[in-house]
């Protein structure tokens, strides 16, 4: 099913924020890194509009959790749909 196929493409997009929010808290990683690059650029258009609307709390910013969190409940409406 198309539901299926949709659903399970944001889920793949969902393991992709995971391994950038967790390449972010290795401590002198080298940013030129292509691996680490092409994180980015995969995650940098649905993290920037995220992160103009929730402001970080002190220096901490929420907005990759705050999107994992939504993407998952996307996820898991889109693969309820009876298409």
């Amino acid at each position: 099913m198309l539901s299926n196929l949709v659903a399970g493409l944001i889920e793949i997009y969902i393991f992709v924020l995971l391994a950038r929010i967790l390449v972010t808290w290795i401590p002198n990683l080298d940013p030129s890194n292509p691996i680490i690059q092409m994180l980015f650029q995969i995650t940098d258009p649905v993290l920037e509009p995220a992160r103009k609307l929730i402001p970080p709390i002190g220096m901490i910013d929420i907005s990759p959790i705050i999107v994992f969190i939504a993407l998952q409940f996307i996820a898991g409406i889109v693969r309820q749909l009876p298409f």
